[in-house]
This record gives structure tokens, C-alpha cells and sequence, in this order.
């Protein structure tokens, strides 16, 4: 459908019942079904009218008048009837919908704060966040998860999920735990190339539609993504130093022993120190990092780069992932394997600095292709490289420097290309557009930095995407708008978690508010407050 590639393999049929009144639309191909069931009997005025699936109503109003008519819809997949609630939405206040609102705000961080942007931000996070919880069953419970975004990625996603989980983790760490139970139950463990799956993989997305079911694609689930392995051992090792929890470590260590092997042995293709990835599927995806998009990586003169690729911010994931495992295994009183995975990460992190600085362009490159050959092209992927820690502290500097410069920054976010680039598009979703999420862990890296780079100022402008993106997971990045809001990017996911946990993070983080410093302080996630410097 999002390709506007529309092929109808099976039958619709569509029943209305007057005395109930009651519309059920039924979709049914073969073995697979879904059906919509409308009920519009409850309210004002006279009985509904239903005209080939089209629902009528005639209201007839005096001046002063109140007309209200519910529609509730149950949603059937064959299998399970998901009924919608039946009290009347005039009574919202007291609904079921209402009461688990009510739960899940007890249960997150509060923050009150002197600033009110922030203050705002934050709470508007918050209940973004609630629309996005995706209920999956776990081991012997139900657990919530993050949902990538409406309307195209109410998913499990791999990658999305787990980044979600590591930058709510100081206002809901129970997304962490649910994520890296879920994630690690359906680690790949073994070799099936239609799927890119790998022993040890940590999946890209699971879907459950007609495509799925007749596996016409390969999301049963697909595992095409380099990047979710080494981020789930970062989550696991965040979520351990926020809660406090050992048994997360004793629970997934298995999963996370798997991902290492998986680093190892899949991660790095051609045993050359480096993480590189190349889909075996024939459905499989050009692009298996967070730029997955098939024109998303490119030279710098707009030729689309083919094969297999070490994107840059692949080598930060593998670095910082070592060094995080390499304390999981202090803890477990392991110094060998601790001690083996630190000089793991020295090394890589000597061949990083070594291989992907350029020193013409005074930069780091974007990517090594196939040929170990630079891709030079200016992107933001180098800023996450700031946030895993693997940049040389003497070169932060100069990297901060270069995101900031004109052709990336544009007023209010890091572009994902630069400006000046043949393949630049502001409206392209990742070769022009801003993500805030990108935004986000770029401040982070800053801010890891922040020693040596003097970015409090951007960590501030950068922050700023927060408000301005307040309604889709990326957004144009032509000049800010004079008013202060970005421009919307077509086609973009509304609500999508890139810009919903944003506040959470970078704005804690631009304050000094670490995950370990909030727990510490707040062990049972009570009310806190804070007094935020106001922010120009």
C-alpha cells in the first residue's frame, strides 16, 4: 500500500444488519482473514443507513443543540476478536482506556521543571509514548514493547525497539526488559538466507499480514539489519546499571554470548577487523543499517555504493558493545573474558581511527566498500560515532565542528546528508531529511565529549528538534521556518518512536541527568524535580 503497488488476492465481503446495526467487512484469501466489525447503535437521532459499506447519519439540530452517535470498532485476525470497548465515549473520563492511561502515568518518571518547553516536551513524550506500547507475549507473561510509529511500523522492529528502550530507560525501564526478553526469545539460531538469518542475529521486523502469512516476504521475522546485535548488548548493559537488576544479566546472558559469536563470526564478513553487511536474500535489503533505505549511501558524487559496506557507526555499536559486555563480565567475576573483549575493543578502535579518518577532508568517512575504498560523502552517520565513543577525543572536536557547519545544520537539526552533496534532498527521507532521533544521539555523543568540545550550545539547539518535531518521525531540512517549526517531510511516519523518546533523552542528558544518577536518586521512579537552565 505505502508503494501505491495495490494487488487484491482475495475476496471482500461486507454484511449489514439493521436491527443490530452492525457493518462487518470481511477480507479473506484462503487461510487468512481479517474482518473489521462497526457498531453504530448507540447515541442520538435516528437508526444509521448503510449504503454499499458507507455509513449515513441524518442529524437534524436546533440552535444550542448536542448530537453524539458512538461507533466502536472489534477487530478480528482470524484467530482472536479484539472487542472495542463497550461504555459510551461521552463517559471517557472513567473508560478502561482512561484507567490504563492513569496506570501508565503512575508508573513513568515524573520531572518537574522551572522550564516549561522542557516541562511540556517531556509530558507530551510521555503520553506519545503510551500510544506506542505494542503488548507482545513474552515468556510467561504479557509484556509492553515500543511500537516503531503509525501508521506504517506498528511492529516489532529490532533496532527501532531497542534504541527506544535505551533512551527511555530513566522514565519506563520495564521497555528495556521487555525488549531484550522478546528480542532474545526470537534471536535467530540458524542459517536461512531468504530471511538474512544468522545464528545469533538479532531480528529486523516481524510482520503478521497476508504477505507475511504466505511468506511472499521474508518478515516471519526478516533479520536483515547489522546493526540490532551489538545494540541489544548496549541495552542489556544499560538496563543492568539503571535498575540495578543482576538477574538481567543471568536471564539473557545466553542471548547476549550469541550476539557475540554472531559479531564475530557474521558481523565481520571478510575477517578484516570490520563489520560489514550484504543481504544473501533475494528479498532481502540493499542497506542493513539505520539508513536502510536502497539510495541511502552513496560516493560523493551520487553513485549509489553496492555490496557489501562497513558503515562507520557500525564500528562505534561493535566497539562500545565490547567494552559494555566487558563489565557485565567483571560483575560476573570474569576477567578473562572481560580483559579479552577490552583489548577486542582497543584494537578496533586503533583500526577505526586508522582506516576511516580521512585526513584531506578532515573527516571521517561514511562508509569502506566493498574495495576497503572511503565513501567521503558528509553524512551524520559520523555523529554516532561520537555517541558509541570510538571517535579519538583529540579529533572531537573537528567532527562536532563539521556537523555544524552550514550544509549539515539547518537551524534546527543535523541533516542526514549534507547540503552540498550531488544526492541532496531536504524532502528525502535519509539523503537530506532530519531525524530527531539521529539529533539525539549525536547530542549524546557531544556531550560525551563535552570536555573537550565546547557543545553545550548545541546540545541545546539540537534538543530543540524535540519541539519543533511534534508530529512525525523526520521532517524537511530546509532553513527553519520563521516561526520556529520544521517543515513536514511527505510520507513520514506520525508518531514514529524516532521523535517521541527524543525528549527523554537529550534533554536529561544537555542537563547532566544520567540514567544511573536518576535511579540512584529515585530507585521507585517517584516524583522528582529539577531546576532546568532556560534555553535560549
Amino acid at each position: 500500500m505505502k508503494s501505491n503497488d495495490i494487488l487484491r488476492r482475495g475476496r471482500i465481503t461486507t454484511t449489514w444488519s439493521e436491527k443490530q446495526q452492525r457493518l462487518r467487512v470481511t477480507y479473506r484469501n484462503k487461510d487468512f482473514c481479517r474482518e473489521v466489525i462497526v457498531r453504530a447503535g448507540e447515541g442520538d437521532g435516528e437508526p444509521t443507513v448503510n449504503a454499499n459499506g458507507r455509513l449515513s447519519f441524518d442529524i437534524t439540530l436546533k440552535a444550542g443543540q448536542a448530537w453524539h452517535r458512538c461507533l466502536t470498532y472489534d477487530l478480528v485476525d482470524g484467530v482472536k476478536h479484539i472487542r472495542a470497548p463497550r461504555e459510551c465515549t461521552a463517559s471517557s473520563a472513567t473508560s478502561d482506556h482512561a484507567n490504563k492511561m492513569e496506570k501508565w502515568r503512575r508508573g513513568v518518571l515524573k520531572i518537574g521543571s522551572s522550564n516549561e518547553k522542557f516541562y511540556r516536551c517531556y509530558n507530551q513524550g510521555v503520553e506519545d509514548m503510551a500510544a506506542l506500547r505494542l503488548p507482545l507475549k513474552g515468556t510467561d507473561h504479557m509484556v509492553f514493547l515500543p511500537a516503531a510509529g503509525l501508521p506504517w511500523f506498528v511492529a516489532l522492529f529490532g533496532r527501532d525497539t531497542l534504541i527506544v528502550s535505551l533512551q527511555t530507560m530513566i522514565v519506563y525501564p520495564e521497555f528495556a526488559a521487555g525488549t531484550l526478553e522478546v528480542l532474545g526469545r526470537l534471536q535467530a539460531t540458524e542459517r536461512d538466507d531468504y530471511r538474512d538469518a544468522e545464528p545469533g542475529k538479532i531480528l529486523h521486523e516481524l510482520r503478521y499480514g497476508e504477505l507475511a502469512h504466505f511468506k511472499l516476504i521474508p518478515h516471519t521475522p526478516y533479520y536483515g539489519t547489522a546493526d540490532a546485535t551489538p545494540l541489544y548488548l548496549v541495552a542489556l548493559h544499560a538496563a543492568w546499571r539503571a535498575t540495578g537488576d543482576r538477574t538481567l544479566i543471568e536471564r539473557h546472558l545466553a542471548n547476549a554470548e550469541a550476539c557475540l559469536t554472531w559479531i564475530n563470526k557474521y558481523g565481520d564478513r571478510d575477517g578484516d577487523g570490520f563489520q560489514e553487511y550484504q543481504t544473501r536474500s533475494t528479498a532481502g535489503y540493499e542497506n542493513m543499517a539505520w539508513k536502510d533505505s536502497g539510495d541511502a549511501v552513496m560516493y560523493p558524487d551520487g553513485t549509489l555504493v553496492r555490496g557489501p559496506k562497513a558503515l562507520c557507526e557500525l564500528q562505534g555499536y561493535v566497539y562500545d558493545s565490547w567494552l559494555r559486555m566487558a563489565e557485565i563480565y567483571d560483575e560476573l567475576d570474569n576477567r578473562r573474558r572481560a580483559n579479552a573483549l577490552r583489548r577486542k575493543a582497543a584494537v578496533l578502535f586503533k583500526k577505526f581511527n586508522e582506516a576511516f579518518w580521512d585526513e584531506d577532508s578532515g573527516f571521517y568517512a561514511y562508509a569502506l566498500d566493498g574495495e576497503k575504498k572511503k565513501v567521503l560523502s558528509i553524512a551524520s552517520n559520523v555523529g554516532q560515532c561520537l555517541w558509541s565513543g570510538i571517535i579519538a577525543p583529540e579529533r572531537a572536536a573537528t567532527v562536532v565542528k563539521r556537523l555544524m557547519r552550514k550544509d549539515m545544520w539547518s537551524g534546527w537539526g543535523i541533516r542526514t546528508l549534507s547540503a552540498e552533496h550531488a544526492s541532496f534532498n531536504p524532502y528525502n527521507y535519509q539523503t537530506g531529511a532530519v531525524w530527531p532521533h539521529d539529533n539525539s544521539l549525536i547530542a549524546l555523543g557531544m556531550r560525551r565529549y563535552g570536555s573537550r568540545v565546547p557543545v553545550e550550545g548545541a546540545i541545546s539547539e539540537v534538543a530543540g528538534t524535540a519541539r519543533g518535531a511534534t508530529e512525525r518521525d523526520a521532517a524537511a531540512s530546509l532553513r527553519v521556518r520563521p516561526a520556529g517549526r520544521p517543515f513536514d517531510l511527505p510520507g513520514a511516519g506520525r508518531g514514529r518512536e524516532g521523535r517521541r523518546h527524543q525528549a527523554c533523552d537529550v534533554r536529561g542528558q544537555s542537563a547532566g541527568l544520567s540514567g544511573v544518577q536518576l535511579q540512584a536518586a529515585q530507585p521507585h521512579r517517584t516524583a522528582a524535580r529539577f531546576s532546568l537552565a532556560q534555553h535560549p
